[in-house]
């Protein structure tokens, strides 16, 4: 019973620290609106779902033994991370020259949920953390995929609750927030953050 307590406190102090998945909903939900913060949200809690099953059966434990591999994951994550956080600078840039907001828009909105996954999916760290925090809280004698997999799906509904909560309260700041000085600001913060982590995942190493 403690073991599990210490699971779920632990698991929700992970899950509402910021982070990339934090920028990415704050950008997503300020610039397009509640409902494509969902969806980013949805997104991203979709690839803790592709990481827990990878945990469990064991995909995750061949890809941080293998340098090769760890790699070429590592930089493709790192470079969607800099194009999405490139993208705030260019965007932005876009909808002043040009006059095609809705129809650009429209096009963002359909690939909400593809972003948030991918930049989950494609972060290297986040397989390291499901295969190191998981196993933590494991108990012998029982089979360990199955414990896995309830310990992530567990984590991922964490994760989805905090996601819309959070989505929900910066919709009503989004209200306020809506100026082009402020979304400039905005945008460009965000981007200078994806940035960052995109290079930081770049630059670190195996353990």
């Amino acid at each position: 019973m403690n073991d599990i307590l210490t699971f779920l406190i632990l698991s929700l102090f992970v899950v509402m620290s910021p982070g990339i998945d934090t920028a990415l909903i704050t950008k997503r939900t300020l610039s397009d609106g509640r409902i494509d913060g969902y969806k980013m949200a949805l997104g991203i809690t979709t690839g803790s779902l592709v990481h827990t099953f990878a945990a469990a059966f064991g995909l995750s434990a061949i890809l941080m033994q293998s340098a090769v591999a760890f790699e070429i994951i590592k930089y493709a994550g790192a470079i969607y991370l800099i194009y999405l956080g490139l993208s705030s600078f260019i965007t932005r840039k876009n909808k002043k020259i040009t006059g095609v907001e809705q129809q650009n828009g429209s096009e963002m909105k359909k690939s909400a949920f593809k972003q948030g996954l991918y930049s989950n999916v494609l972060n290297p760290k986040v397989a390291m953390f499901f295969l190191t925090f998981l196993p933590q809280f494991m108990k012998t004698g029982a089979t360990a995929t199955v414990q896995l997999m309830i310990m992530g799906i567990i984590y991922t509904l964490l994760s989805i609750t905090w996601f819309f909560v959070y989505v929900f309260f910066i919709n009503y700041l989004r209200k306020w927030l809506m100026s082009p000085k402020v979304q400039s600001i905005m945008d460009k913060t965000t981007g200078l953050i994806l940035i960052g982590f995109g290079l930081k995942l770049a630059i670190s190493k195996q353990r």
